[in-house]
């Protein structure tokens, strides 16, 4: 048989038709095999940790056939339980494949120390924002005779005298005495004129 009428004989095309097919089983139980190992459409939704304790968190992961890794320690945050889980990534109700790792941040045990700021004659307006920016607070305002109007004179921390530099926990409310700016010039002058005049002279003998 001449190539011309094989290739336009009924044995030709029924070779053909049979490779075709063989083709589309073997890429069907490829496909097939691929879904099965990768677990296509089998996904697990992360559930939620925060306020768990590193060890439930485990054992919730655990039975999901999830993992996890502690990232980091973050400031104590009083809304949360001590050496509790506070964040998490991926996110709770997020859809991930089995074994894959979550990622916790745990609450502190309690607040760090931070070293109190130097407030001293330095105005209201600039001292409160000082304070927040190392995690601190103001306290109860007080006032007392003082030339600068809403300048720090004093910091207290439950009626006890601070200094710049001393260490009190994070959060903590300080208490500030601020000039009430009543006080005038010429007072002062005045004053120091008095404290002068009753220092007694020296003549001499």
């Amino acid at each position: 048989m001449s190539l011309r009428a094989y290739l336009t004989s009924r044995v030709f095309f029924a070779q053909i038709l049979a490779a075709m097919a063989i083709v589309a089983i073997i890429s069907y139980l490829f496909f097939h095999w691929i879904t099965f190992t990768t677990h296509h459409g089998q996904e697990i939704k992360v559930p939620d940790l925060r306020k768990l304790s590193a060890e439930q968190a485990e054992e919730k992961l655990t039975d999901l056939d999830l993992d996890y890794i502690i990232l980091d320690t973050v400031d104590f945050r009083p809304d949360f339980p001590k050496l509790t889980i506070v964040e998490q990534e991926p996110k709770a109700g997020s859809k991930v494949k089995e074994g894959r790792k979550i990622y916790l941040k745990i609450n502190a045990s309690t607040y760090t120390m931070v070293s109190v700021p130097d407030l001293i004659e330095k105005t209201y307006r600039q001292a409160v924002p000082t304070l927040e920016a190392i995690g601190l607070s103001e306290g109860t305002i007080t006032y007392k005779p003082y030339l600068g109007k809403d300048m720090v004179l004093e910091m207290l921390l439950n009626g006890k005298k601070l200094k710049a530099g001393d260490k009190v926990l994070k959060s903590s409310k300080i208490d500030l005495v601020l000039g009430d700016g009543k006080v005038t010039y010429e007072e002062t002058i005045d004053s120091t004129a008095v404290d002068s005049t009753e220092m007694p002279l020296f003549d001499g003998q």
